[in-house]
């Protein structure tokens, strides 16, 4: 019997696409309850006030000493000189924290401790050091003015001065200030709870087994990370599969627990997206906005209560929560985690809304030029936000850049193609260099960073035509002023899975993976092939029109590795160590050399210095995994005006 049924099609076009202003304009209409509470002030760290505070006292409540020496009567000393010191008879001493019994008169010195009340009478301090102690007195060998070294009565805070207004995050100096005037506790904002969950099918929590097809749940936790610092407190709902029911329970719970909810993930308008479908049952104030990342952003009012879908890219859900949820969260007050920095390159930007994830070096902001489910973008330094209708950003514009936590500057910036000799090095200098951020773009991604004066080391194994390691590409990317530092050895060969042999004639026999263009794996992998191709009489590109997966690219060693160890590919060219790793079998081909390239300005520098030296010894040879070896140049500089 023929089946007639209709597949009805459930995806749904994005509503028209509302601007950045607007999403904002309709996100400030939210309500969000906010109850207050007085809580201890060793507890108050990271809360946000919740009314002014005017001081009670006077800070300080008398006038006090500003360091040791003598209160007297600042006209008794006028005429003093070292030559022609006044001397004046000693009443006694006041130490901190003692009400004075004295009261000094014209003629009369007090020796006085610091922070000690001045006594009555005296309106000034000389200081220890401008003063000779006699049998019976002082002599002061140098004047002092009305008041001079103290510290008058309310001269810091006065009571009924306003310290702190309402809004503000109290930071560890804030606490300070609040101690001084005598607050025990302080009333602050309650924590919204903020429930969070995310959703797909293909999410498992971190530490479980990672199956294929499967990826582990980050924005859980950097969501719920983003949540405590914007002030709220985050409540844990899970991870919910692609079920239009089961995703609206969970929803229904955080709701009747939380005062928002944040959702990650479905928000699109794919057949399998259906967090908007749940957000019709409210109130759907948005979905699509005119950003990039970020564009399936859902703005809702569910049971009264906010409601965010952000987008299910780890990289997208963290940047559109700091230009939306954050400042809702704190109250419309502007975050706090922004800098100035001026653009390192000139940057092309979209028609819409962009959002670019930079790295900060020497106070200079460097695109990271990433998908957004990629870690290195998540593990940038913050982004900037490029209006629509912006077409270009001039070099060394400024900018502000929003931080993705706390901004730490970079010891030494590592750019070019990556390995884990890198890391043992990096190991051993992180003495000098604990903050060393590492960017892996490829060797010729590595030479452009050095020659535009981004990176203090790039990390290359480029093969010539000559048969020469990456000396000669120094010349062809028009690199000056830089050292090339030999590293250490390498082995390439073919990884296949455990008990399968192959050899590169056999490749087109095989399901092939390839790395990326540009690679240096990429350069051998065409020269060995050159190689092949030649004796058979052809071409290079006749030869690997006959290698299926020829065109196949990865970007890393170990996505070549995973390919293999998961049955995507027969076979691919690779470094030993991942092998290795992964329980692969490792065929070798060749020994390539693994160098780096410095500019000369920074030779000098200490981070520079004990690189090289880490480099040279005996204890990095020794750490070497089987595959990476150092050799009889390791260290050797040719340096290129």
């Amino acid at each position: 019997m023929t089946d007639h049924r209709v597949l009805i099609d459930t995806r749904k076009e994005f509503r028209e696409l509302i601007s950045v202003d607007k999403a904002h304009e309709i996100i400030s209409k939210l309500t969000l309850v906010r109850r207050t509470e007085k809580i201890a002030l060793q507890r108050a760290l990271g809360r946000t006030l919740a009314e002014d505070v005017t001081s009670r006292v006077d800070v300080p409540s008398f006038d006090r000493a500003a360091m040791d020496g003598f209160a007297l009567i600042a006209r008794d000393t006028y005429s003093a000189r070292e030559d022609a010191p006044v001397r004046l008879p000693l009443l006694g001493s006041i130490e901190a924290g003692v009400l004075p019994k004295f009261e000094v008169h014209s003629g009369q010195a007090v020796e006085i401790a610091t922070g000690a009340m001045m006594p009555k009478g005296a309106n000034a301090e000389v200081m220890i050091e401008h003063v000779g102690v006699e049998a019976k007195g002082i002599a002061i060998k140098k004047p002092v003015t009305i008041h001079e070294n103290v510290i008058s009565a309310g001269s810091d805070v006065m009571a009924g001065e306003l310290v702190l207004r309402r809004g503000a995050v109290l930071t560890e100096r804030d606490i300070g200030a609040l101690a001084t005037i005598g607050c025990r506790e302080v009333n602050v904002f309650e924590q919204p709870r903020v429930g969070i969950l995310a959703t797909g099918n293909e999410i498992v929590p971190p530490g479980s087994a990672l199956t294929p097809g499967k990826v582990y749940d980050v924005n859980t936790y950097s969501v719920g990370a983003a949540v405590e610092a914007s002030g709220g407190k985050p409540l844990y709902y899970g991870i919910v599969g692609d079920d239009i029911d089961q995703i609206e329970r969970v929803i229904a719970d955080a709701l009747y627990e939380c005062d928002m909810v944040i959702s990650s993930g479905s928000t699109s308008a794919g057949q399998g997206d259906v967090v908007y479908r749940i957000a019709e049952k409210g109130k759907l104030l948005a979905h699509g906005v005119s950003i990039k990342p970020g564009k399936p952003l859902i703005i809702a009012e569910l049971e009264g209560k906010p409601f965010f879908g952000l987008p299910g890219y780890p990289v997208s859900a963290l940047m559109v929560y700091y230009v939306f949820i954050d400042p809702f969260i704190r109250g419309g007050a502007k975050p706090s985690r922004k800098v100035r920095a001026r653009l390192g390159i000139e940057v092309h930007s979209e028609p819409r809304h962009q959002l670019l994830p930079v790295n900060l070096v020497r106070s200079l902001a460097y695109p990271v030029f990433a998908s957004s489910d990629a870690i290195t973008t998540l593990l940038s330094d913050g982004f900037l936000e490029i209006p629509e209708h912006t077409e270009i950003l001039d070099e060394n514009e400024e900018v502000e850049v929003t931080l993705f936590g706390e901004f730490e500057l970079t010891d030494l910036m590592f750019i070019g193609s990556h390995d884990i000799g890198v890391d043992i090095l990096f190991q051993m200098i992180e003495d000098v260099a604990p903050h060393i951020k590492v960017v892996n773009v490829g060797s010729q991604g590595g030479l452009v960073a050095v020659r535009k004066g981004i990176a203090d080391i790039a990390g290359t194994h480029l093969l010539s035509a000559s048969g020469e390691y990456n000396l000669p590409f120094l010349q062809e990317f028009g690199l000056h002023n830089v050292a090339l530092v030999k590293g250490y050895m390498r082995q390439q060969g073919i990884i296949t899975r455990k008990g399968e042999m192959i050899s590169l004639d056999s490749l087109p026999e095989m399901q092939f993976i390839n790395r990326n263009a540009g690679s240096g794996t990429r350069v051998l992998t065409d020269t060995l092939l050159q190689k092949i191709a030649t004796t058979r009489g052809l071409a290079l590109d006749e030869f690997t029109q006959s290698i299926k997966g020829y065109d196949y690219e990865a970007r890393t060693h170990s996505a070549v590795a995973s390919a293999v160890k998961f049955g995507k590919a027969d076979a691919g060219i690779g470094i030993k160590p991942v092998a290795d790793l992964n329980g692969l079998e490792f065929h070798p081909l060749a020994n390539e050399e693994y160098d780096f390239v410095i500019p000369l300005n920074r030779f000098e520098e200490l981070p520079i210095t004990r690189f090289l030296q880490a480099l040279r010894s005996q204890e990095f040879a020794s750490r070497l995994p089987s595959g990476l070896q150092t050799y009889d140049k390791t260290g050797y500089i040719v340096k290129i005006d």
